[in-house]
């Protein structure tokens, strides 16, 4: 496995990260699709490969999830709970691997790496694990019993610029709430992902709970988007294709969640103190660019005061 291979820290002369297998109903097999080239941004130079998923590589996935869902959703929550703290061990234990993947094939540098996209999803697997001991599935209203149960086979469908994070931030949840999940990681960054799915089958997922298939948007994620046995699909990225996963979605009625473009601001107000404008303007260039200026919420625009204009403009170049 990639695990188990040595990690090379200079760029020229590592060798290639190859994925040759999907994860499919707990089986590694071999994808049917077209091996794709990952390139490291920061060398230009190829760094590893992973097979795509073919259409019926998907079809075996979505089947698998609808197979596994009836034994997953019936699990107690303290087993989902158990899974998830195991999976944080997993990923604790191997959290500098993922770093220097996410290093390889998105760009950013291993401090980074660790801190934002290792780090952060870490702690988003350990609060999901401590909300599902406190959740409420089952409430009772006066004379009203509210149920809440998992919605079924999840399409996580993610973006490159987060390529751990907005992946456990999607396909953790889901496994919480009892749901099964067929994840389509983004073709940019997709060798995070087939790390994360040994990492999930090591801790103990039942098999077909979670199903691993790279490739295309417009073959894959499209047959995610319409498969009339997919009960959700969790879609980040651009708003054009948000637009066409909403529409094609709808043809089967299915849920859809979308995280699509934004502009977000930040608002420095008259009455601000010199001292604070320069922290505000300093917190606002880091949150800008931070990541390549590649996140969600990056705070690209800065409103001020327009008198104020000239100072917050050397402020930020000084920045």
């Amino acid at each position: 496995s990639t695990y188990d291979r040595a990690t090379m820290s200079d760029a020229a002369t590592r060798d290639l990260l190859r994925e040759d297998a999907l994860l499919i109903g707990g089986e590694w097999v071999p994808g049917s699709g077209p091996v794709l080239e990952v390139e490291d941004p920061g060398s230009e130079q190829i760094t590893g490969t992973a097979v795509q998923a073919s259409a019926s590589d998907a079809e075996a996935a979505i089947a698998a999830a609808r197979a596994a869902f009836g034994r997953w959703a019936g699990t107690e929550v303290s087993e989902r709970v158990a899974f998830l703290r195991r999976l944080h061990a997993v990923i604790t234990d191997r959290a500098d691997r993922f770093a220097e993947i996410i290093h390889r094939e998105q760009g950013s540098p291993l401090t980074l790496a660790r801190k934002l996209h290792t780090d952060v999803p870490l702690a988003v697997i350990a609060q999901t694990a401590d909300a599902l001991e406190a959740f409420e599935f089952r409430r009772q209203i006066g004379n009203s019993l509210i149920v809440r149960e998992p919605v079924g086979v999840v399409a996580a469908i993610t973006p490159w610029n987060l390529p751990l994070h907005q992946v456990v931030v999607k396909v953790v949840p889901a496994l919480a709430a009892g749901a099964t999940v067929v994840l389509k990681p983004a073709a940019l960054t997709p060798l995070t992902a087939f790390e994360l799915a040994r990492a999930i089958a090591d801790a103990g997922l039942p098999a077909g709970a979670f199903n691993l298939v790279p490739g295309s948007g417009g073959e894959i994620g499209e047959l995610l988007t319409r498969h009339p046995d997919v009960d959700h699909v969790s879609f980040t990225g651009s708003t054009s294709v948000g637009a066409r996963v909403a529409a094609a979605a709808a043809q089967t009625i299915k849920g859809v969640t979308l995280e699509l473009g934004g502009k977000s601001a930040s608002v420095a107000l008259s009455d601000v103190d010199e001292a604070l404008l320069t922290k505000a303007v300093k917190v606002t260039v880091a949150n800008c660019y931070l990541n390549g200026g590649q996140t969600c919420t990056a705070l690209s625009r800065l409103i001020v005061p327009a008198g104020r204009l000239d100072e917050v403009e050397q402020l930020a170049a000084d920045a």
